[in-house]
Parts: C-alpha cells; sequence; structure tokens
C-alpha cells in the first residue's frame, strides 16, 4: 500500500510540473494551454515515455495497467472532471442566456443537428455500425461542443468578441456546449434501453426513453434553479466565503455521485449543481475561491486523457486517415451547420464564414464527452484516440483559420449593424490583485444592471457582458483590465470604470482612516458583543420621516439632516450636511430597488445617528438601475472615531435585499410600523 501511495505522489508530482512546463511553451507557442496539457499527457504516458523502465520502476513511471492508467490515478481526473463541470454550470445563467441568445441558439442547432449527423456517418462508413449503435452517437456528440474558452482567446486576440459575428460564435458555442451535455445525458440513456436486450429500439422506446432522461435532468435543474436563493442563503451561513465554496463542490460531489449510481454519469450532477447556483450572488465567489484547485485539478484531467491515447495507432496509416476523416468531417460540419444557418438570418457569405469558421475548434467538453464514452465501455481506445485527435486537430486550426476569415475587408452583415466598428481601451492598476479586484467588482455591477455576464475562460480571465444591442468583453491581462465593445458604446465603458475607480478609490480612502491601530483595538473591544440587532436598534420612530417633501438630492438631504439636527444630535449642521452632500458628489449613493444611502464621515456629528425619510412617489437619486428612489437612509458617524458606520451600512443593505420587506417599509403608514418590520427582520436573522 505504501508504495501504491508513493507512486501516486511521485505520478502526481511529475504530472504538475510537466504541464506547467508545456503551458509556458504552449504559451510561447501561442497555442491553448489545454492542449499542451493533452500533448504532454500523450508524451509521458505509457504508450510512450511513461513505460520505458527506469531504476527503481520496471514498468516505468506510468506503466500500463489494465485501464490505461493506474486507477488512484483515474481517481484525481474524475475529481477533476468535478470540478470542471460544476465551474462550467456556475458560468451559466440559463434565464438570461435564452434571453440573449435566440440567433446564437439557431446558429447553434444548426451546427448541432450537422455536426451530429457527421460524426455519426463516419462511424456508419468506416466501421459499418448501425447509425442507432452507441458508438456511431458518441462519434456524434463528440463533434456538436465548441470550445468557448479557445475561440473567446483567439477572437479577443484579433478584437473580434464584440462584433455581430463573435456576439454570435460565443452564444453559440455556449448553446452547442449546453446540448452537449444534454445529449450526452439521452445517449448514455438509450445505450442502457440497448444494453438490456433491445438493440434497435423502435420510435417509442426512444421517445419514452429520451422523455425520461430528459425529465429527470430537468427536473432536478428546475429544483436547483427555483430554490437557488435558499440554497444559497443557507450556504451564506458559513460566512466565511471558503466554507461555503467548499461545501457548495461537496454538494456537486454528493449530487455527482448520485448520477452516476443512477446510470447518467457524475458529470450530469456536477453541472446541475453549478446551474443551480448560477443565478446567485455568491456564484463568482464561489468560483474565485475554486480557482486554486481549479488550476491544480484540470491539468491533471487533460494529461490524464492525454496518457490514454495510443500515440501508437497513430502511426499506422488507416488510423491517420481515420482521425483526418473525422476531423474534416467535424470541421465541414461547423461551417456549413452554423454558417448556413448565420446566411439564412442576415449575415453574409463574410459573415457566414467568420461564424462557421470560429465554430471549429473542440477541446474542453469534446474531452469530456470522450472520456465519459471511453469509462462507459462505448467507446474502445481507437475511437477514443480519434476523439482526442480531433479535438487537438481542430484547435489547432482555428487559430490559422479564423486569421484568414477576418482577414477578408468588409462587414459581415448583409446590413450594417451595430457593433462591427469595435474599440478597445485599457486601465493600468497598481497591482494584478487590484485589477482582478477591478474586474470581478465590474462585472458584478454590470449584472446588477440586468447584464448578461458568461465568463468565457477561467484561465485567461476573459468575460462577455450583453444587454439589449451593448456587447462589452472584459479582460484582465496582468495589472490592467481591457474592455472592447462597439465605438458608440465605449462612452458607456469608459464612465462604467469612471464610477468603478471613484468607489474603489472611496473604499481605499475609508480605509485608510480606520488605520488607526488603537481606536481600532479600542473599537473592537467596546463593539465585540455587538451584532446586527444592535446596530438595526439605532432607528427608532422619532427619526424616520413619512413624507420627504424635497424633489432634489440635495433638498432630500437636507431634510433628513434636518431630522438630526431637531434631535439635538448634531454639533455643526451645515458641516454634516457639507459633508453628506461632498461625499454625494464624489459618487451617486442610489442603489438598486428603490433605495438611497446617503453617508458621511464628519466632524458634524459625535456618535453614529441615522435618520430615515420616504417619497413613496419617488424622485431621481441617480440610482445604479436608473430607477426613482423612495426610501432614504442617512448614516452620519465621527470623522476621528472608527464607529461602526461600514458596519452599519452594510448591515442595513443586507436587510433591505429581501424585496418583500423593502416593498412593505416604503408602503408603511406610520414609523412605527417601519421600526416594527426591521425589528422583525432581525428577528427573522437570530
Amino acid at each position: 500500500m505504501n508504495i501504491v501511495i508513493a507512486n501516486l505522489i511521485l505520478q502526481l508530482g511529475l504530472i504538475l510540473l510537466i504541464v506547467r512546463l508545456c503551458g509556458r511553451l504552449a504559451g510561447k507557442l501561442n497555442i491553448p494551454s489545454v492542449l499542451g496539457d493533452v500533448l504532454a499527457g500523450i508524451i509521458i504516458g505509457p504508450y510512450a515515455l511513461g513505460s520505458v523502465p527506469l531504476p527503481g520502476f520496471r514498468g516505468g513511471i506510468f506503466p500500463l495497467e489494465n485501464f490505461v492508467v493506474s486507477s488512484q490515478l483515474y481517481v484525481f481526473a474524475s475529481i477533476a472532471l468535478i470540478i470542471l463541470l460544476f465551474i462550467f454550470g456556475l458560468q451559466t445563467d440559463i434565464s438570461l442566456f435564452l434571453k440573449f441568445s435566440i440567433a446564437g441558439g439557431i446558429i447553434g442547432f444548426g451546427g448541432l443537428i450537422i455536426s451530429f449527423f457527421f460524426g455519426c456517418l463516419v462511424g456508419v462508413f468506416f466501421f459499418n455500425l448501425s447509425f442507432y449503435s452507441p458508438q456511431c452517437m458518441f462519434l456524434g456528440i463528440m463533434c456538436i461542443a465548441t470550445s468557448v474558452s479557445i475561440t473567446s482567446r483567439l477572437l479577443s486576440s484579433h478584437k473580434k468578441m464584440e462584433t455581430s459575428e463573435g456576439v454570435s460564435i460565443l452564444t453559440a458555442a455556449v448553446f452547442d456546449d449546453i446540448m452537449g451535455v444534454i445529449a450526452l445525458i439521452i445517449i448514455l440513456a438509450l445505450t442502457a434501453l440497448m444494453i438490456g436486450g433491445d438493440a434497435r429500439p423502435g420510435l417509442a422506446a426512444i421517445l419514452a426513453i429520451v422523455l425520461k432522461t430528459f425529465g429527470i435532468w430537468l427536473g432536478f435543474t428546475t429544483l436547483g434553479i427555483v430554490y437557488s436563493r435558499r440554497i444559497a442563503g443557507f450556504l451564506k451561513k458559513f460566512r466565511n466565503s471558503y466554507d461555503f465554496s467548499i461545501f457548495a463542490l461537496g454538494a456537486a460531489m454528493l449530487l455527482a455521485g448520485f448520477f452516476e449510481r443512477q446510470g447518467l454519469t457524475m458529470v450530469i450532477g456536477a453541472y446541475i449543481t453549478g446551474l443551480s447556483l448560477s443565478k446567485t450572488d455568491i456564484a463568482m465567489v464561489i468560483e474565485e475561491r475554486l480557482f486554486g484547485l481549479y488550476k491544480f485539478f484540470i491539468p491533471v484531467f487533460f494529461v490524464v486523457m492525454g496518457m490514454m491515447v495510443n500515440i501508437r495507432e497513430i502511426f499506422s496509416p488507416q488510423f491517420f486517415i481515420l482521425c483526418v476523416v473525422y476531423t474534416l468531417a467535424a470541421i465541414l460540419a461547423k461551417i456549413i451547420g452554423c454558417g448556413g444557418s448565420a446566411f439564412l438570418l442576415g449575415f453574409n457569405v463574410r459573415g457566414s464564414l467568420r461564424i462557421g469558421f470560429g465554430m471549429i475548434p473542440r477541446s474542453e467538453v469534446a474531452l469530456i464527452l470522450a472520456a465519459v464514452g471511453l469509462t462507459s465501455g462505448i467507446l474502445d481506445q481507437t475511437l477514443f484516440g480519434m476523439a482526442v485527435f480531433m479535438s487537438l486537430l481542430t484547435s489547432l486550426l482555428a487559430n490559422p483559420f479564423i486569421n484568414i476569415a477576418f482577414k477578408i475587408k468588409g462587414s459581415g452583415t448583409k446590413r450594417p449593424v451595430k457593433g462591427d466598428d469595435s474599440a478597445s481601451a485599457s486601465w493600468k492598476f497598481l497591482s494584478r490583485e487590484m485589477a482582478l479586484l477591478a474586474g470581478s467588482t465590474l462585472l458584478q455591477n454590470l449584472k446588477n444592471q440586468g447584464f448578461y455576464v458568461q465568463k468565457l475562460s477561467i484561465d485567461d480571465r476573459i468575460s462577455q457582458a450583453r444587454k439589449d444591442d451593448i456587447a462589452l468583453t472584459l479582460t484582465v491581462a496582468e495589472d490592467c483590465i481591457i474592455i472592447g465593445t462597439g465605438k458608440t458604446d465605449m462612452p458607456f465603458a469608459k464612465k462604467l470604470v469612471h464610477d468603478l475607480i471613484v468607489e474603489l478609490h472611496e473604499s481605499i480612502k475609508k480605509l485608510r482612516e480606520y488605520s488607526d491601530p488603537e481606536n481600532e483595538k479600542k473599537d473592537f473591544l467596546k463593539n465585540e458583543n455587538s451584532d446586527n440587532a444592535k446596530l438595526l436598534s439605532i432607528i427608532t420612530p422619532d427619526y424616520i420621516s413619512m413624507d420627504l417633501k424635497g424633489g432634489k438630492k440635495e433638498e432630500i438631504i437636507a431634510e433628513l439632516v434636518d431630522i438630526l439636527e431637531k434631535k439635538g444630535r448634531l454639533t455643526d449642521r451645515n458641516l454634516a450636511l457639507k459633508d453628506v452632500l461632498d461625499r454625494e458628489n464624489t459618487m451617486s449613493t442610489g442603489m438598486s430597488g428603490g433605495i438611497a444611502l446617503p453617508h458621511a464621515k464628519s466632524d458634524g456629528v459625535n456618535e453614529l445617528c441615522v435618520a430615515v425619510g420616504i417619497k413613496k412617489e419617488g424622485m431621481d437619486f441617480e440610482s445604479s438601475d436608473g430607477k426613482k428612489s423612495k426610501l432614504f437612509i442617512l448614516v452620519l458617524s465621527p470623522r476621528k472615531t472608527s464607529g461602526p458606520h461600514i458596519q452599519f451600512i452594510a448591515t442595513i443593505t443586507g436587510v433591505l435585499r429581501d424585496d418583500v420587506l423593502r416593498q412593505d417599509i416604503i408602503n408603511a403608514q406610520s414609523p412605527d410600523e417601519v421600526v416594527k418590520l426591521l425589528q422583525n427582520s432581525r428577528n427573522e436573522q437570530h
């Protein structure tokens, strides 16, 4: 047993060293890192250098086992597969995807049908298999997938992600990947039916198994999405983001194990778990917290996939011809299926070819499907090797194909459309950490404004945001962020970044204000036993106005300041008002959902005090969602002390995230009712 563990540790150590070296080499050669990982696996695998005898290793470091690699190493690859599909699910926002993917969905569907048909034909003509055989159908679904990460990286390097073709390619690629996973579920179920004795099931039997399997997937997915907020609320009880992120991954593993035992493959369970959390406010946090695990495990999966390719077969002329034919079928399927659909949707020949070429690369999802096919016993070493070869070759050929397509000058649409005149701008930050913080904050701000945000490459930190006819691409590169969009939308993008920088500047300024260690220590001791209930108890009926009169920002803020002045809470009314207005002029405190939180630290007050006002008809407070603000909460605290200023703002913001509670407060008839509603919210928290 000790020898087995020692060998596993040595194997993992060697894999991690090799993938890092190959990753650097892949970067210099301008090829995707995933291809470097697979090629590294082929080279050091049991069919190549891995089985070369070495001192202490008679069969080599990676000897040929019954299942090609050792079962222990394959367990690590399986864990990596769960992490990969879980994060894939986290990155997929179904509701927004459907809203913004009509054209992309049609293009993707065209590619899906032709790709599946062409892949199956290869099995029929070259392996003399039935079109209905599991092997043929697997050759079909492995042709469906399109590598979103590789495509996005290539489009980004050509600055074409915001064009009509770029947006359509990426949307169609996501569509095809999702449909590839769904097709996998159905085909595994059909395979189980055939193994059960029905070698060629009739149409009724096929429809029954398809509906049953799709129903199971849809049922679990629907339940997950419907209860996503409750699930997220439960996870938040762990408070520490690393704790609830690991808990979420544990849930993905549980569901993965359940689906595997039901014969529906573990990747589906992991994907559904991620999909269920994709609409929650903790999705991006979980993804960030699991990034270290992702970087550790995922290369292991791709290296193991490479190890399972019998490189000795590649040198066989017959096998090489099969690989080339299958690859050509996969390429032509996307050009005909996706390009033809694009032409029918208003793209000209140039644009249709660009979309067809952009859909060529396969990588992650195709390899996942191939791995499932191999482990389920449907694919043999020859068919698996063909799938890996096709995935590698299409990904390598994608760059020259896209280069050729976009070098042809001219619009890709039959009529001029917004976005074809793309532009980009970059902003440099003090460090990579600051750039990552700015990028994640900007993406969250866009989601809050109703944008469909899709992370396209977790390795290259490329994301795209879409709303109506606006498309933005955000890339975090070392210590800067780069935004690409249409020239007409660039002012909007620059304003977004300007507001973000102001927000970060204010946050840093506040941190500096709190950097007095002695005061922090005293404040900690003083407030060690305080909680949200004590903070919210600051709000009493005497400090609430149910009918604010002001029609402008300045007037509303002045009314709230006057409430505090009348109660003798201010030492200098004019100074307090000036400090709040100065803070407001820096950046509006109007939030989404009809709330405004004007606040400041001022020498015009001796302790934290709060005033609340309601204006039921609302007024323009320059809120983040562009809607009128109706509930106004003024927060003032002393400038020279580190009182619970931020704690109160965080607490009241968290409480008012409840849409029902917020609306009940706005519609309240008296100050006592407002306080009672807040009291009830405190009780629920405890």
